[in-house]
């Protein structure tokens, strides 16, 4: 499934990105899915909970894409 986020502003953290977009219910979820190593960000596994997510950047969990525009 593909998501698109019209970011406003510069960046948006990962685990907020993960909760507006709903992929998640809370930022607890979010965590353990980061810390966990099952988000790639530009297809790179990420584990920084506060890694800054900008337009042109696409964040994956399981079968879910989020492209930022």
């Amino acid at each position: 499934m593909l998501k698109e986020f019209k970011l406003e502003g510069e960046y948006i953290k990962l685990d907020q990105l993960l909760k507006i977009t709903e992929v998640v219910d809370s930022g607890g979820h979010a965590k353990i899915l980061i810390v966990n190593g099952e988000v790639n960000v530009n297809n790179k596994i990420t584990t920084q909970r506060g890694k800054k997510i900008r337009v042109g950047d696409v964040v994956e969990v399981e079968d879910i894409q989020i492209k930022v525009v």
